[in-house]
């Protein structure tokens, strides 16, 4: 008996994916493997969209909620995890659903990926207070000297992959771009992957203001300064470096008014969703449903339904 293949619902941030997935659970015995780079993180609840509780005990979700926001999570681990919900959600007889818009774990679960040393939280401390002296861009120009191949690919002011970059290579002494060359074996199954992408930019960009405006009166602000009282996270964190909570963030650290640090954000946003759709586009045997149809429902239940029904 063949094994069915795995069911993937993606697309840039704020064009429904959620709704859809729920819509198909009301019909297919499903289980949503969350693949969302914020959702992972416990207290990033409203600016991640994260489903209320009341629906994850309705339909089950996995990978929401799995470390404190003073933790890092890599593409690695999401990779480890997502693949054992899938085979436990396979084991109970039901199917699996992948959801979600961060691009990096997406590719790496199903286009393999490189075997990077675990983080180093000695080397992570020293490279943050050299940056705390000299600045990122010193860091930067750093990695220029000793791997030119990936300081290309990462902008002076990107804390996070500077840190990483020069972390492996303290670590290993091997540069990070010889290492992400040598893939791992991604899962040996076949994905059915369908991405809602809109073809009406300028209403996107509409529906991603009105949906921050309306994340900020659920109480956005308040969970952001929640996260700034604890006295354990910086900006520094990845957590916090999540769009909405940078801004926020800033603004709670007095960088800017309140007015401003919302622009930012809702700018940061539309930014987020064009990666998105170029990561999109790259990406082979991926079926392209524009959300703003009447009948993208259709569209996404036929793309997909050979994940939910093959035997």
């Amino acid at each position: 008996m063949s094994r069915r293949p795995i069911a993937v619902l993606t697309g840039p941030t704020g064009t429904g994916k959620t709704d859809a997935a729920l819509a198909l659970a009301r019909e297919f015995p499903l289980e949503i493997v969350s693949v969302d780079s914020a959702q992972v993180y416990r207290g990033l609840d409203i600016g991640s969209a994260k489903p209320a509780r009341e629906i994850r005990d309705q339909v089950p979700h996995h990978l929401i909620d799995l470390v404190e926001p003073s933790a890092s999570y890599s593409a690695g681990q999401f990779v480890r995890d997502a693949t054992q919900a899938i085979e436990a959600i396979e084991a109970r007889g039901r199917v699996p659903l992948l959801v979600g818009g961060t691009m990096l774990y997406l590719r790496a679960l199903t286009g393999g990926i490189a075997e990077l040393p675990e983080g180093d939280t000695v080397i992570r401390a020293r490279l943050d207070a050299e940056a705390e002296v000299h600045g990122w861009p010193a860091l930067h120009a750093r990695l220029v000297a000793i791997d030119p191949a990936a300081a290309a690919r990462i902008h002076p002011n990107d804390a996070q992959r500077i840190q990483r970059a020069l972390e492996v290579h303290a670590a290993t002494g091997e540069r990070i771009s010889a290492l992400q060359l040598r893939t791992a074996a991604p899962l040996a199954r076949e994905f059915r992957m369908v991405a809602l992408m809109p073809d009406d930019r300028a209403r996107l960009h509409a529906a991603l203001e009105q949906r921050f405006t309306q994340m900020m009166a659920a109480g956005l602000l308040d969970e952001v300064r929640g996260l700034f009282a604890r006295g354990d996270l910086t900006d520094t964190h990845p957590a916090i470096r999540a769009v909405g909570y940078r801004q926020l963030w800033a603004h709670l650290a007095g960088a800017y008014s309140l007015e401003t640090g919302v622009t930012r954000a809702v700018a940061a946003t539309r930014q987020l969703a064009k990666r998105q759709m170029t990561w999109l586009r790259a990406m082979p045997n991926i079926r392209v449903v524009d959300p703003y149809d009447a009948q993208s429902f259709v569209g996404v239940r036929e793309s997909l339904i050979g994940a939910f029904c093959q035997l």
